[in-house]
């Protein structure tokens, strides 16, 4: 199995209210464990979404956490974020490459958001190479497989305790 590391960095010491976030799994990220291992590595959802969970909690924040292979779907916890949460955690699969509408919904609700990604998206075809996301987010992790989330969620956090001070 491939290890998930969950730290408990002193750069990022919670205070105050829990940071309530959102986190997104795009589409085909339900398939992690048994999809393409040699590509995404042998760790599952159900495993990841574990692991976020008990660094959210070292961290002070409180997580959202939902996985949909449609886009309308993820449109739609966007548009809800900006009421709800104080930034989004995202791996949006292959609606990276494609989707505008992603793009937009992220754009318009304002809250800071940091793309992540399992494999090295730079590394793989030149059709993935590209990322609509990009652009509207403060940062982009990815290539250290399942672990990309955890430095996704540090990253945000961090962020965020930052722009508070």
């Amino acid at each position: 199995m491939d290890p998930i590391v969950v730290v408990n960095p002193t750069a990022i010491a919670p205070g105050g209210e829990p940071l309530s976030l959102l986190v997104l799994h795009g589409p085909n990220l339900n398939l992690l464990g048994v999809r393409e291992v040699g590509i995404y590595g042998s760790v599952s959802l159900e495993q990841i979404d574990q692991a976020l969970h008990r660094q959210a909690e070292m961290l002070g924040a409180k997580l959202e956490i939902l996985q949909s292979n449609h886009e309308g779907v993820l449109i739609d916890a966007i548009h809800r974020a900006h009421q709800q949460h104080v930034g989004i955690l995202i791996n949006p699969g292959a609606h990276t490459h494609t989707s505008i509408a992603l793009r937009d919904a992220i754009a318009a609700v304002g809250l800071p958001t940091v793309e992540v990604h399992l494999s090295n998206i730079h590394r793989r075809e030149p059709f993935r190479q590209h990322s609509y996301i990009a652009a509207v987010a403060i940062g982009q992790i990815s290539g250290f497989g399942a672990q990309s989330y955890l430095l996704g969620l540090q990253a945000l956090v961090q962020h965020l305790r930052l722009q508070s001070v």
